[in-house]
């Protein structure tokens, strides 16, 4: 009897145990959660794809907990405007990303999808001009300083943004190309163009930036593949001060 009694205390203790590391695990993962201030733009709205995108990725952040205030949607589309989602234009979105009220122990995430235009940036289609890296960059030492900020440029040509001015050592660049690749995707029937899909895909699947970025390398290259594409290759910069950076939602 004593032994059984023994059993079931040592088999409750146990369970309780795993609850408690359950409880503490899902309350730093919401305390981690908490701390990003997000940008997400979608430059044009010729394709849904990125619009669908932005969405996507906002719904998958306040699932993780971050606050809907910390979330800031822009976009091209008049329809899709309103109290939640600003018009995406060029003064717009740097001034959003400048005025970021990112402090120490924040992080900053900032997904751009559009078209490209090569040597330019992403294009705006409500401004009707590209973003060039260096205004990005400029953007983002206003409102993300040197806290650890992600960006994410999903456009054709936009290997630029992961280099020059671009590049510091509290950042991630992600890019859906080289400086001089188109990618693919943007179709009217589909709902994600193809580094969105494997970006939104590798996400719950991955620890780190880090292996964001090969999963989606490898996934949009698969993509290609099958349909005779010349790669796009997707670029990526880890900056030494977050090359190990947890993706923290």
């Amino acid at each position: 009897m004593a032994s059984r009694c023994a059993a079931r205390l040592s088999s409750a203790v146990l369970t309780l145990c795993v609850l408690i590391s359950y409880a503490v695990a899902n309350a730093m993962t919401a305390d981690a959660a908490a701390r990003w201030q997000v940008v997400l733009a979608a430059g044009d709205d010729a394709q849904p794809v990125f619009d669908n995108a932005t969405r996507a990725l906002s719904q998958r952040l306040v699932a993780a907990g971050v606050p809907t205030g910390n979330i800031h949607r822009l976009s091209a589309s008049a329809g899709q405007l309103g109290a939640a989602v600003e018009p995406a234009l060029a003064n717009v979105l740097l001034r959003r990303i400048g005025a970021l009220p990112a402090r120490p122990g924040d992080r900053c995430l900032i997904f751009l999808t559009s078209h490209g235009s090569p040597g330019a940036g992403l294009w705006l289609a409500r401004s009707k001009a590209a973003l060039s890296p260096d205004e990005l960059a400029q953007a983002l030492s206003r409102g993300c300083a040197a806290v650890p900020t992600v960006v994410v440029v999903s456009a054709c040509y936009s290997g630029g943004f992961a280099a020059g001015r671009m590049a510091r050592p509290n950042r991630i660049v992600l890019t859906a190309a080289r400086n001089d690749r188109p990618s693919f995707g943007c179709q009217v029937d589909r709902e994600y163009n193809f580094f969105d899909e494997c970006l939104l895909n590798a996400l719950p699947k991955s620890t780190t930036w880090r292996a964001v970025a090969d999963g989606s390398r490898a996934c949009v290259r698969r993509m290609e593949r099958a349909l005779g594409e010349q790669p796009s290759e997707p670029q990526a910069y880890f900056g030494a001060v977050v090359a190990k950076l947890d993706v923290g939602f």
